[in-house]
């Protein structure tokens, strides 16, 4: 039997052979890790041990969870930093008036956002933590520099209606070579994100808004679009003071969103680096329906263009419906709803106010 050598083949065989076996290894690693993945109801099963025998029950059978989640995104802590707050007015009319605050964060590290605040009211008005996408600002929430009109100057509707909105500020630029990558990847040697930053930074945010007396924070809701839907599904599993939530052009089926090229959405996998995007141990226990049950009971909107690319809508509620088991199961169906309607990436307003009312009494 011959037995081959190398050492005799033409450069361009061995070159040929080189790539070969590497496209070969590639392909075989990214469909076991695939599978694993996707096999998302093992993982669900060994993770989770729900109890909805009462509201009371079930909040202690998902403390774990909730911790692990906190964890995974690598929340900052407090370090003492005062809140030194600075406001400087950004717009004033007879309904409502605006400022940038500014407020300690962490050492010299500063947190900021929008803050309108409605006038005429007799007492407190309820919050919505009314939070931008990527690549967007506080000031599109409040319909400036939206030639698509994607926002609807939202907002500004809801300081008008009666709520007082604070529109944090997140670092927002993520196309290549990205800032926010740049700060993730530092982020993550500490074993935290940005998101666990800009999580702190709400909380913050807050603690501020309790010291003021024309705002009820007893009464608040946070309503993002797009990355802001992103940071509303992230967010309100962790923060007790948020009591009702609006996730508009986010909400998925998350394993596939993540790793299932298919010509129907855009998959993160084949998209354009967003370092951000990918949290350590997300899809080890936590599907969007999974944190829409560390949400539960408050209330929680969905609110979803049929046309938006980021997801394929039937996909989309196959995850809502399994989100509204939890909350059925609880005996509080009353308080999930969706918005699927016929537009596309945006901000629709046609349920999200009646439910803010509901739910804020403004």
């Amino acid at each position: 039997m011959h037995t081959p050598n190398p050492y005799q083949e033409r450069p361009e065989v061995i070159a040929r052979q080189i790539r070969d076996r590497q496209g070969l290894l590639r392909k075989e690693t990214e469909d076991y890790l695939r599978g694993v993945i996707l096999d998302y109801e093992p993982r669900r099963r060994s993770y989770w041990r729900r109890d909805y025998s009462s509201v009371e029950a079930f909040e202690r059978s998902v403390a774990p969870n909730r911790q692990r989640w906190r964890e995974a995104l690598g929340v900052f802590e407090p370090d003492g930093t005062p809140l030194n707050p600075v406001l400087d007015l950004w717009y004033e009319d007879d309904r409502f008036a605006a400022w940038w605050v500014t407020i300690g964060l962490l050492g010299g590290l500063r947190g900021r956002g929008l803050l309108a605040v409605p006038k005429g009211r007799q007492g407190p008005a309820p919050l919505v933590i009314a939070q931008h996408g990527a690549g967007c600002s506080p000031e599109r929430v409040f319909g400036l520099d939206d030639p698509p009109d994607t926002y609807k100057a939202y907002g500004r509707h809801l300081a008008e209606a009666g709520f007082a909105v604070m529109a944090p500020l997140n670092i927002t630029e993520t196309a290549p070579p990205s800032p926010r990558a740049r700060l993730e990847r530092m982020c993550k040697l500490l074993g935290r994100t940005v998101f666990g930053l800009e999580i702190h930074r709400t909380q913050r945010l807050l603690d501020y808004l309790e010291t003021r007396s024309d705002i009820d924070v007893g009464r608040t809701a946070m309503y993002g679009i797009s990355l802001g839907g992103h940071y509303t599904l992230f967010t309100v599993p962790l923060e007790p003071r948020i009591g009702a939530a609006v996730v508009c052009a986010w909400f998925n089926h998350r394993p596939n969103k993540m790793v299932v090229d298919d010509p129907r959405y855009s998959c993160f996998l084949s998209a354009e680096p967003s370092e951000h995007t990918w949290v350590p141990g997300w899809l080890r226990e936590f599907s969007d329906s999974d944190l829409a049950s560390l949400i539960c009971p408050r209330p929680l909107l969905v609110e979803q263009g049929k046309a938006d690319a980021i997801a394929w809508w039937p996909m989309m509620l196959e995850e809502y419906e399994e989100a509204c088991e939890h909350y059925r199961r609880l005996g509080v169906a009353d308080r999930v709803e969706i918005d699927l309607h016929e537009g596309g990436h945006e901000i629709r307003m046609e349920k999200s106010f009646e439910f803010l009312k509901r739910w804020l009494k403004p």
